[in-house]
């Protein structure tokens, strides 16, 4: 059953879901699928995979988030910003993409699941202009991490984060992030339930702090 397998997934990241929460998760899944079989949202539509691949996948960096204000930037079908906005429901996500099919399912689900904690946001995020700063500006599989910072810096606080969620260790992007002027990176590991071993790591894109 879906439910029960996000539930023991999330367990095994150290998350303790709500009831609301899992029902929630598991009726995002039952949609992606859904429509899924209508529009290109994702190649994944086997219920099993989807826990894995994009609520577990998603849900596995919630540890590392930060402050109030988050921003998912090329979310696509809502991913990771809707399984998080889930799990964090008193935590402010405003979601962004470029791409009005992907983010009419986002905003189906916003209304379904009555999200009030949810903003969708049709732009590419270079171009957007928010009235304030976020604490954490999270992405996934968008583009390499240096890339990121050029697209996503304006997003940022200057004590905020640049949350990049990538694959197998990306020494190449890493070593490149040490070439630009004023940030710097941590590299963690995580663990996906239902994943092959080694097979995700996390990227934090810091400003320096300047010396007194």
């Amino acid at each position: 059953m879906v439910r029960d397998q996000i539930e023991a997934g999330a367990r095994t990241i150290g998350l303790e879901l709500s009831s609301d929460a899992l029902s929630q998760l598991a009726t995002l899944t039952t949609e992606l699928r859904r429509w899924g079989r209508r529009i290109n949202l994702t190649a994944i539509l086997e219920p099993h995979d989807i826990v894995n691949s994009h609520i577990l996948d998603s849900l596995a960096v919630d540890s590392y988030l930060q402050g109030p204000r988050i921003i998912d930037i090329g979310t696509g079908a809502g991913f990771p910003g809707l399984p998080l906005a889930i799990a964090n429901p008193h935590t402010e996500f405003t979601l962004l993409d470029s791409n009005g099919k992907k983010l009419s399912f986002v905003r189906h689900i916003v209304g379904l699941l009555d999200l009030g904690n949810v903003t969708v946001v049709k732009a590419r995020s270079e171009d957007y202009a928010p009235g304030s700063r976020f604490d954490t500006v999270i992405a996934r599989a968008l583009a390499a991490a240096p890339r990121l910072v050029e697209l996503a810096a304006h997003l940022v606080r200057e004590d905020g984060q640049l949350l990049a969620l990538k694959g197998k260790q990306p020494a190449a992007e890493l070593h490149a992030i040490n070439a630009l002027s004023g940030w710097e990176y941590s590299a963690t590991e995580i663990t996906v339930p239902g994943l092959e071993a080694h097979a995700r790591h996390v990227v934090s894109v810091r400003r320096k702090k300047t010396e007194a």
